[in-house]
């Protein structure tokens, strides 16, 4: 079985380090599926689920966006904020999404939405992550 190394990095961490059958990542046009000797390519990350399956298991990883190099024999990806999908935070992500609805709701014409959106939008991605995790589990 062919396979590919696999690094996912944050600002502050390296979350995973490995071999790899295939990557699933949040690209902005859409899922890419990433298999060993792939073309190569460059993507802009959406916040979701990055799905690492490796010879023992299917490890998942929250990205908040970011961008994923793919070469024929390496992926590595790169994140501001990535959190293992165990570590997640429901109580938190749910702080977050509330506080973002409620400043887009006061938000005036002349503020700049696009921050608060963001965060709305990052806050949800990690919501709907730990909703599909506790699924699996359940």
């Amino acid at each position: 079985m062919s396979s590919m190394h696999v690094d996912v990095v944050s600002a502050t961490e390296s979350l995973y380090s490995g071999k790899a059958k295939c990557v699933f990542a949040p690209a902005s046009t859409g899922e890419l599926g990433i298999y060993p000797k792939h073309v190569a390519l460059l993507s802009v990350l959406k916040p979701g689920e990055v799905r690492i399956e490796t010879e023992s298991g299917m490890e998942s990883i929250y990205v908040s966006g970011g961008i994923v190099e793919v070469q024929p024999d390496v992926v590595t990806i790169f994140s501001d904020t990535a959190i293992r999908a165990g570590d997640l935070d429901e109580s938190k992500a749910l702080e977050a999404q509330q506080r973002a609805q409620e400043a887009m709701e006061n938000a005036t014409e002349n503020q700049d939405l696009s921050a608060t959106q963001a965060a709305l939008a990052e806050s949800m991605a990690q919501l709907q992550m730990i909703h599909k995790i506790r699924g699996k589990k359940g």
